[in-house]
């Protein structure tokens, strides 16, 4: 799974750059986030804008990274397509992350303290 990840100051944004986020790509999903978010930042964004199909496996794999980070670190997602934000509300996930919109612009501040 390609990652991008920017930090903003102590944001830091991680875009998924494929589509898919399954069973085939899961285990390197989780492994990548894990690289990209070892320097502690207080908050991880992970961009989903571009993932148009999210499975069981995937969601899984989500979670996971939230619970790599610890109680003291957040996973928030930003940019649900469709198809994506219909999995998390489903699953009732979309009541354990904060879910934003879309990823703040980068000439703006970063997204507001969600707690």
């Amino acid at each position: 799974m390609d990652l991008k990840a920017e930090q903003r100051g102590d944001l830091l944004i991680v875009t998924a750059m494929g589509d898919r986020i399954d069973a085939a790509g899961a285990i390197q999903f989780k492994d990548r986030m894990r690289e990209i978010t070892e320097a502690p930042t207080r908050r991880v964004l992970l961009d989903l804008s571009r993932v148009s199909f999210l499975d069981s496996s995937g969601l899984g794999a989500v979670v996971a990274v939230m619970k790599a980070l610890g109680p003291d670190r957040k996973l928030e997602l930003a940019g649900l397509t469709p198809t994506v934000q219909k999995v998390f509300r489903l699953t009732r996930m979309d009541s354990v992350f904060t879910i934003h919109p879309a990823v703040p612009d980068r000439g703006q501040p970063g997204l507001r303290d969600a707690g």
